[in-house]
């Protein structure tokens, strides 16, 4: 069977070592998490967990079951194959040298991002979106140096219908 990227949605308890019981079984299973994000939901004793993992379909059920008996969890929905708005923060320290500020601004204009931080010898971008466009602005702005990247991982809901 082959691997793909599977984007899983979990609505858990808002409570401590949820997160390292949901971690421990997919280090347990021997899959990797590519990204993970968590916060609060609109209620605040609920979080949402969005996890992006690469597995073949018949590990991706074992590991919902799995997930669905844990006690603190409310809900495992996975969105890969279904209708779903997904996105993904960084912020990308670039080298400013002079020769470079101009065209840094106009890509940071295509891309719809923002400089949230300017110094002598940087900027600071903020991109939102999906995977896709941050791979591409990462890829067009690697030659001009870039000094850091911060990533907050997939986070992802169902589109209504």
């Amino acid at each position: 069977m082959s691997e793909n990227k599977h984007v899983l949605s979990i609505l858990v308890d808002n409570q401590p070592g949820v997160l390292s019981r949901i971690v421990g079984l997919f280090s347990g299973r021997g899959y990797n998490i590519e990204s993970l994000c968590v916060a609060e939901t609109v209620e605040p004793h609920t979080s949402r967990l969005t996890i992006v993992t690469i597995a073949d379909i018949v590990a991706i059920e074992q590991i919902s079951k799995q997930l669905n008996k844990l006690i603190n969890v409310i809900k495992v929905n996975e969105l890969t194959g279904e209708d779903f708005v997904q996105r993904e923060m960084a912020l990308i320290k670039i080298k400013a040298k002079p020769e470079y500020r101009a065209e840094i601004l106009r890509i940071v204009d295509i891309f719809r991002c923002k400089v949230v931080d300017v110094g002598p010898e940087h900027y600071t971008v903020e991109v939102t979106g999906d995977e896709g466009k941050l791979k591409a602005i990462i890829d067009i702005l690697k030659p001009m140096g870039i000094k850091e990247i911060a990533r907050t991982g997939s986070i992802a809901l169902f589109r209504e219908s």
